[in-house]
């Protein structure tokens, strides 16, 4: 039940697809797509950071009957700046020294590092009523999202395809026909990482594989460069999936690790 973003503007869908899109618009992150009544909408912009790495600069998050706004350093709600925990009508809000999380009563949460990794859980009586780069939550991964009757999108197309059009600005979609390099190197090093006796509680509950290919997209993209962004976003992400899958993480990090 959970979708996420993360890292290297990796995605995980509901139904489990992993993708990387590198967009920096402002895109439908997960919506209420039914016709005639939409309960709920997250829209997300990234940039990049003061260290040139992809950040999630905002996030929209529209109710029915309230539009709350969330930067690092800046809540907002109905047009109000509000210190947290915050309550109000079915919303909680709350934050920590890392996370910002905002609790909706209609089966909804979501949770923010403020930085490059937001996680959206969301309750089963949405199945197949959603839209967005998390897809339809159908439970079936690849139809719909990248097969659509007989068309077939690659995962630029489909990023593109969750912009919100934005008549004060203008912002250019990444080109479809440049496709992400793919990576083949750097397999043993981020095995051996995320199969660390750390992770020993997480192997059985989710998709290894899915997070070495992310940690092996990142290495490439970052060119041997010794930079902690490369390494550690991912294996962040696969142990706070192991938490959320019920998993125990033990201490992963160390002084000179992440």
């Amino acid at each position: 039940y959970v979708c996420s973003t993360w890292g290297n503007n990796h995605f995980k869908t509901f139904d489990g697809d992993t993708f990387q899109y590198p967009g920096m618009c402002e895109y439908n992150f997960v919506s209420d797509c039914r016709e005639a009544y939409k309960e709920f909408s997250v829209h997300i912009q990234r940039g990049l950071d003061s260290n040139g790495h992809p950040a999630i600069q905002y996030i929209l998050l529209r109710l029915k009957d309230m539009d709350i706004l969330v930067k690092p350093n800046l809540i907002v709600a109905d047009g109000r700046i509000v210190k947290t925990p915050y309550y109000t009508s079915g919303v909680l809000i709350e934050s920590d020294a890392i996370y910002i999380k905002i609790s909706v009563k209609l089966g909804m949460a979501l949770m923010w590092n403020r930085q490059d990794a937001l996680m959206v859980e969301l309750d089963n009586k949405f199945n197949n009523h959603t839209c967005g780069l998390c897809g339809d939550y159908n439970g079936i991964p690849i139809y719909n999202e990248f097969i659509n009757g007989d068309v077939s999108y690659n995962s630029i197309t489909y990023g593109n395809l969750q912009k919100i059009s934005n008549p004060k600005g203008k912002c250019d979609d990444p080109d479809e026909t440049q496709a992400l390099p793919s990576c083949n190197e750097h397999r043993d090093e981020c095995q051996r990482l995320l199969t660390s006796p750390a992770f020993a509680d997480c192997r059985l509950r989710l998709n290894l594989e899915m997070y070495i290919q992310a940690c092996m997209q990142d290495k490439c993209a970052c060119k041997g460069k010794e930079d902690s962004f490369c390494l550690c976003s991912t294996i962040s992400e696969y142990s706070r999936q192991c938490s959320h899958a019920g998993g125990r993480p033990q201490e992963w990090r160390t002084q000179n690790f992440c």
